[in-house]
């Protein structure tokens, strides 16, 4: 299925077996194409026996590799080779002429590691936005609304190449109609400038974003220090990245959205998964706690000690799927998160496809940074 007819589609309304289907087509042929695009995946694939045209790697399905018997589709599905997503911070992996890039996203975080850099040719970027925007709006609504920033405008430096945080208020504030940053340029909260932007929006529905460790530290502490809260009636929240941060604070989900309530007002919050390596293909968390894999995305949790393919409801390492990575071979990535699918198709929120649980980072892995830690 070509990209322009895979963003036709509803982001929560295929089944399991039609996303089966139609991630192992599609993603068997960007595995060709991302073998004949970039060198090094393709040294790669040859290393894993994984020939062009077929979603087999040596060994990866029957006994010793034996496919004399017709593979499911989901088996298909399981044996496309998946790259560790750490490998982006070691090389710099494209698949489309140099010339065409139009941006590189980094991923960086705590001082001293190396980023992620993803580099974007113009489809691909326009791709990860509609997707954002399709998922994003089955849970605010259509149309545009006020957009307040939990953070400083001075993220978005450089629009050619620029981070994961500020890729995440850039992607956001396509559902702005008016813009508002909470952070001045030293990280200090702009009260009155926060205040006279809620007031000239008054009755209206509010949009907050934020990533989770920069709105505890330099929202919600210091709206506590100084005393200050807002009334925001109508607002939803969505925030993501940094919850190890809040952890080795013994912070909970349930404290960190008790305390946001008592400086924020009766906001809606709602939580997401993502990364730099698959911008616009978020989780988002629903109405029940579940973080939702949509049209875009989809999940696999594989066992540490062999890899194969955990069942729901057994822990494992994520991997991340999604049709959407066209300039580079992200398509398949093993993250250094570990989880587990809750169910699949049965929500109770009624949205179709795999709800997950983060279980946090595997053990000794390198601390993500998806919120851009602020050294101030």
């Amino acid at each position: 299925m070509k990209r322009e007819e895979l963003l036709e589609l509803p982001p929560y309304g295929l089944s399991h077996a039609e996303k089966t289907k139609l991630y192992q087509e599609t993603l068997t042929e960007l595995t060709d194409f991302h073998r004949r695009g970039c060198p090094a995946y393709g040294r790669f694939l040859d290393v894993c026996g994984c020939r062009e045209g077929s979603p087999f790697c040596s060994g990866a399905f029957g006994e010793k590799g034996d496919s004399s018997r017709e593979a499911t589709e989901e088996e298909k599905l399981a044996s496309i080779p998946f790259l560790p997503v750490s490998i982006f911070k070691e090389k710099e992996l494209v698949s489309v002429p140099e010339e065409s890039i139009v941006t590189t996203l980094t991923s960086s975080g705590t001082s001293g590691q190396r980023p992620s850099r993803i580099a974007l040719d113009a489809g691909t970027s326009a791709a990860q936005q509609i997707a954002l925007a399709k998922i994003v709006s089955d849970f605010i609504g259509d149309g545009r609304i006020p957009y307040l920033v939990l953070d400083t405008r001075k993220v978005l430096k450089d629009r050619h190449l620029f981070s994961a945080r500020g890729a995440g208020i850039l992607g956001f504030s396509m559902f702005a109609s008016r813009t508002c940053y909470a952070l001045d340029e030293e990280m200090k909260l702009d009260t009155e400038g926060v205040k006279a932007f809620l007031e000239k929006n008054k009755g209206k529905k509010i949009l907050l974003f934020g990533f989770t460790f920069m709105i505890w530290k330099y929202v919600v502490q210091e709206m506590e220090k100084e005393g200050i809260c807002l009334d925001i009636p109508d607002g939803f929240l969505i925030h993501g990245g940094g919850w190890k941060k809040l952890q080795s604070e013994a912070v909970s989900p349930e404290e960190f959205g008790e305390r946001v309530r008592k400086v924020l007002g009766p906001v809606r919050i709602s939580n997401y998964y993502g990364m730099a390596e698959q911008t616009g293909s978020i989780y988002m968390e629903c109405e029940y706690g579940h973080l939702h894999a949509s049209t875009w995305s989809d999940v696999l949790i594989r066992r540490p000690e062999d890899y194969s393919v955990c069942p729901i409801g057994e822990p494992g390492i994520i991997q991340v799927l999604t049709p959407l990575a066209g300039s580079y071979p992200g398509h398949s990535l093993l993250t250094e998160d570990q989880g587990m699918i809750l169910g699949e198709d049965d929500c109770p929120c009624g949205r179709k496809g795999k709800y997950i649980r983060i279980l946090g980072r595997i053990p000794k892995a390198e601390v993500r940074g998806c919120s851009d830690t602020y050294e101030g």
